[in-house]
């Protein structure tokens, strides 16, 4: 790896749209090993537009599922990660929308994508194939993000149909800014009886609009702790990373971690060739 680069650069959306759009992510990886990099589950939708050949994604890591290349690709909330193969070079802008945000620029509920991988222009239509075209012809990351600005407000307003885009119920808002805010470390019957629901009730209802359940999201946003923790330079000990991310204890945190990468904590890390290259 003596002579790869990798460039990876962060931007917020524009302020109308922080609601909808949790951030922009440039990057330009080149010179690396070729392999498989393990595209983990998190609490966001999640949208990547390649800025050179097609991305090669599968649905699961190491479990047979098919190969399917896209120019640009949207996704659900997941529960397991996405495996995205490349020869070591990888150049594209990556969205992470929020569920209202499927509602305000997909036009649909974040349930009706969960645990699908679907090109990007089936959502948008010609919307799509204007913002991959403004994303390849620029020339610097700021004029990206500026694109993405402009044109996710106009699927904003297009969606919105000059209303304001709401969550269907304001209970499952709450529920997911609970679960978010305490990054999955909290009952889900106390947060139910919070709102005047039972605990089944709200599962039906969160279910219906994010597509996951509330403990499986709970379960998600824990993982995405613990992977943050695990995915830096100078990671923590295992142990230690099990117990920040609110897990019971190492082996519990090696349970999910093999549920939702499809490999152990160790074999992921030895395998994944993209970490420490931010």
């Amino acid at each position: 790896m003596e002579d790869h680069t990798a460039t990876e650069i962060g931007a917020r959306p524009a302020p109308v749209l922080r609601e909808y759009v949790d951030s922009y992510v440039g990057f330009d990886l080149r010179g690396l090993p070729t392999g498989v990099h393990c595209g983990p589950p998190s609490r966001a939708l999640t949208a990547v537009i390649s800025l050179s050949d097609p991305l090669e994604v599968a649905a699961g890591v190491d479990d047979g599922s098919p190969v399917t290349r896209f120019g640009s690709v949207a996704g659900g909330l997941m529960c397991r990660s996405v495996a995205i193969h490349h020869d070591g070079r990888q150049q594209g802008v990556q969205v992470s929308l929020t569920p209202l945000g499927a509602r305000a620029i997909y036009g649909m509920p974040s349930a009706e994508l969960a645990h699908r991988l679907v090109p990007l222009d089936e959502l948008l239509g010609a919307l799509a194939v204007e913002l991959v075209d403004r994303l390849r012809s620029a020339t610097t990351w700021a004029a990206r993000f500026t694109a993405l600005d402009e044109l996710l407000l106009r699927a904003v307003g297009r969606g919105a149909c000059g209303d304001h885009v709401r969550w269907a119920r304001p209970e499952v808002a709450e529920a997911w800014r609970r679960l978010v805010a305490a990054r999955g470390c909290v009952q889900v019957g106390a947060v139910a009886a919070e709102l005047g629901w039972s605990r089944r009730y709200l599962t039906e209802r969160f279910r219906g609009e994010v597509g996951l359940s509330p403990k499986t999201f709970a379960r998600v946003l824990r993982f995405e702790h613990a992977h943050e923790l695990a995915a830096v330079q100078d990671p923590l000990p295992w142990g230690d990373v099990a117990t920040v991310s609110g897990y019971a204890d190492q082996a519990h945190l090696v349970r999910d971690w093999r549920e939702f990468t499809g490999r152990s904590p160790t074999a992921w890390r030895r395998g994944e060739v993209l970490l420490g290259t931010g």
